[in-house]
């Protein structure tokens, strides 16, 4: 009887896409092959960690790596690391920044409910510019001499949320915050594929790149990447590790985190409920080493495939009409959209989503568009022949 079988907990089928709620991803056999082994040997975790800022490196053109749990903890780590930097003190005061710069600038369009990670932290978030296009009150985004004119004395970090049509572009923010010596930490969570992303924002002068290790990567759900800057991660990581050591026997792994910069030895940090494991870190490694050698286009070939025979056997159903969509980031599926006619059909796209959710086994479509009575297929989370299964659940349900 498998795990779930005892715990007496239904596996489903996800058509949705990579979604926290229903586990992240499913990860490959060299991932699940080097936790294992990495289960059973005790390791110094500073020394592990060190080691997969090398993998980090070599994959991503940083200068640093750590691996997180998970990006929103990434966004916390790095947030701390630009409000202290090496020092002890600051690290021992956090989330109380009364005293030292505790501002982080963000365009009023890339506000999210992730920024609870951000402001985690002790920080208070400064809007910049309007949502003059997102409302449709207008046509300007946020400029350059918006973002000039916030900031102040008390300015610790820009933050800048990535996505396909990010506005303004990052290397703009980036002049401006050089000018001042601000950081700027970029939050690039869901920004895999394309895999190129993996380097791109490095390579436009962020001085931080929060990435998950549980989505696109295929590594351990409680899994994340930060990258960037030598000094910061080196921050981020004090503030993460298991620090009760003596003082007198503390020798982290340089250079990765350079001890001659650090005076006195801080106490557990704002980040120690952050912790990772040997399993998470050897597991993000593998996935990251497998992620850069892939067969980007085999896979899209793949998963299109699916997504298309889904979409041939719902053609032609009364009352509902479907219809491929790209995505507007590069290397990514189609997506599936199923619209109903509700009123004709008797039944709402809730009605029909919450009956595929009691199928055997249950199966989740994505309802960021339920509102607008449509129902989206993201074939990203299905296994080789779950398309027909899909497929034939949905006709079931649309034709009666």
């Amino acid at each position: 009887m498998g795990i779930y079988e005892r715990l007496v907990v239904r596996t489903r089928i996800n058509a949705a896409g990579l979604l926290t709620r229903l586990g992240g991803s499913l990860m490959p056999p060299e991932v699940v092959q080097a936790m294992v082994e990495a289960s059973q040997h005790f390791v110094d975790i500073a020394e592990l960690q060190a080691r997969a800022s090398e993998t980090i490196v070599r994959c991503t053109g940083a200068d640093a790596g750590l691996v997180t749990s998970g990006a929103a903890a990434a966004l916390t780590l790095g947030t701390a690391a630009c409000l202290t930097g090496l020092d002890a003190a600051r690290m021992d005061r956090l989330p109380d920044t009364a005293d030292f710069p505790n501002e982080v600038l963000m365009a009023r369009t890339h506000r999210t409910a992730y920024d609870h990670a951000i402001r985690a932290a002790g920080v208070r978030i400064v809007d910049v510019g309007l949502n003059d296009r997102g409302t449709g009150a207008g046509v300007r985004g946020v400029e350059a001499w918006e973002w000039e004119a916030a900031i102040s004395p008390r300015t610790a970090a820009i933050a800048y949320t990535a996505g396909p049509d990010a506005d303004p572009p990052l290397t703009e923010v980036v002049a401006v915050a050089a000018m001042h010596n601000i950081p700027v930490l970029v939050d690039a969570a869901a920004q895999l594929p394309p895999a190129d992303n993996l380097r791109r924002f490095i390579a436009e002068g962020a001085s931080l790149v929060a990435f998950s290790g549980g989505k696109a990567l295929r590594g351990p759900q409680a899994s994340g990447i930060l990258c960037g800057r030598k000094d910061l991660i080196a921050a981020a990581a004090l503030q993460q590790l298991d620090m009760d050591v003596e003082p007198a026997t503390w020798a982290p792994p340089s250079p990765f985190i350079p001890r001659e910069r650090v005076k006195g030895v801080p106490h557990h940090g704002l980040g120690r409920g952050l912790k990772v494991g040997k399993e998470e870190i050897t597991g993000l490694v593998a996935a990251l080493e497998r992620y850069v050698a892939l067969d980007h286009a085999a896979e899209l070939k793949a998963l299109n495939a699916q997504v298309e025979h889904i979409a041939e056997q719902l053609k032609g159903l009364p009352h509902v009409a479907v219809s491929l969509r790209a995505q507007r980031a590069d290397g990514r599926p189609y997506l599936l959209d199923i619209c109903l006619d509700e009123a004709a059909l008797g039944k709402s796209a809730a009605d029909v989503s919450s009956a595929l959710q009691q199928h055997e086994p249950p199966i989740n479509l994505h309802e960021g568009r339920m509102r607008e009575s449509i129902l989206t297929v993201n074939p990203v989370g299905l296994k080789p022949g779950e398309e027909k299964i899909v497929a034939d659940a949905l006709r079931s349900e649309l034709a009666r």
